[in-house]
């Protein structure tokens, strides 16, 4: 498959209109707004209108509001706790009887389970397994290896639910997840279509086991962390180039794995250089002869690429930093950049899990 180059205003990608409000931002500095309960609340957004975009001071009272409401589930969606053996988080099935193709949905470094990604998923026609990894219940509090047996469980467990279809489970992930899902597509034969969102191609700062195999990790470079004029850190130097001389063996073998990738890269990432990963583990294949991955490449994109209508966001606390992340990106680019990327991920999933390439878009 090709390698795609998303332009802002290239073909396929929204022109997003100017504005003077380019983007929601939250009222304490440095939080990042994400939706908890998906199935029991919608986001409530309320647009106000003024006539002049002279905001100081403020004028009193708008031309016009409109308030619209966004749900993260359609009618009909269901939601089951996961605690089975090892395995934790939610699964969401679509309404009727199925079978639905099935998918894993892991985020990254933060911990804990995020389900807003997996429920809009569920509401457009597959079985999303939102996965939990650490920091949740009695899942490690912090990731010191990254175990791929238990990842394994989980694929199998989403296999063999009655309502999931097919011989093999779909994956969307970002940043630690979407290096933990590469590692999956090439090792597990149970996963046929993978998105990595901003991922790295080698185990960083984290080893990996899978049953005799052990892949030490290329330690993170925390001397090359660098703290901005308003006290932001920034990853993108302390992850080391994966070229060096004695991290090869770190590198994943990525022209092992039997399905589809597709990687999803934004070109203002300041949390990885992921743009130069992606290109890395797409070169390592052309070596080896393979042909089933693609990269999507959006200039002015973050790090933090999302389903569309979650604002964007530039940096915010995490709970193992003292000082906020930077995460890169330009507000009017990112957005363009998350509705371009959804429509093409579930294009991926339906194309490589669905049944015959079929396609609810």
């Amino acid at each position: 498959m090709p390698e795609f180059k998303a332009k802002q205003q290239g073909k396929g990608v929204p022109k997003l209109l100017s504005s003077h409000r380019e983007c929601l931002s939250p009222e304490k500095p440095f939080y990042r707004l994400t939706k908890r309960d998906v199935m029991h609340s919608p986001f409530w957004v309320c647009l106000d209108l003024f006539d002049s975009f002279h905001l100081i001071p403020p004028p009193s009272l708008p031309v016009a509001s409109q308030t619209i409401e966004k749900s993260y589930v359609a009618p009909g969606v269901r939601c089951i706790q996961i605690r089975e053996g090892r395995v934790r988080g939610a699964l969401f099935l679509p309404p009727g009887g199925g079978p639905f193709p099935g998918v894993i949905d892991m985020f990254g470094g933060i911990g804990g389970l995020l389900e807003f990604r997996a429920s809009l998923l569920a509401s457009r026609g597959f079985a999303a397994l939102a996965l939990a990894y650490f920091a949740y219940e009695d899942l490690p509090s912090f990731l010191a290896e990254v175990d791929l047996e238990y990842f394994e469980e989980a694929a199998e467990l989403l296999l063999k639910h009655p309502k999931v279809g097919g011989t093999g489970v779909g994956i969307v992930s970002v940043c630690k997840g979407a290096e933990i899902a590469l590692a999956m597509a090439t090792f597990l034969p149970q996963i046929t279509a993978t998105v990595c969102i901003n991922g790295t191609n080698a185990m960083n700062g984290t080893g990996l086991r899978y049953r005799d195999l052990h892949i030490e990790p290329i330690p993170y470079q925390f001397e090359h962390l660098r703290l901005t004029d308003i006290g932001l850190f920034e990853l993108f130097h302390a992850v080391a180039d994966t070229q060096t001389e004695g991290h090869q063996d770190s590198i994943l073998p990525v022209e092992k794995a039997k399905g589809k990738i597709l990687f999803i890269v934004g070109e203002s990432d300041r949390n990885y250089n992921s743009k130069a990963y992606a290109e890395e583990s797409m070169e390592r294949m052309r070596r080896y002869g393979k042909k089933h991955c693609t990269l999507l490449s959006y200039p002015g994109a973050g790090h933090l690429i999302e389903p569309p209508g979650s604002p964007f966001c530039r940096y915010s606390r995490n709970p193992f930093f003292d000082q906020p992340l930077m995460w890169g990106g330009e507000a009017q680019p990112h957005a363009a950049a998350q509705e371009h990327s959804w429509r093409e991920i579930q294009k991926f999933l339906w194309q490589h899990l669905g049944p015959s390439g079929s396609s609810k878009l």
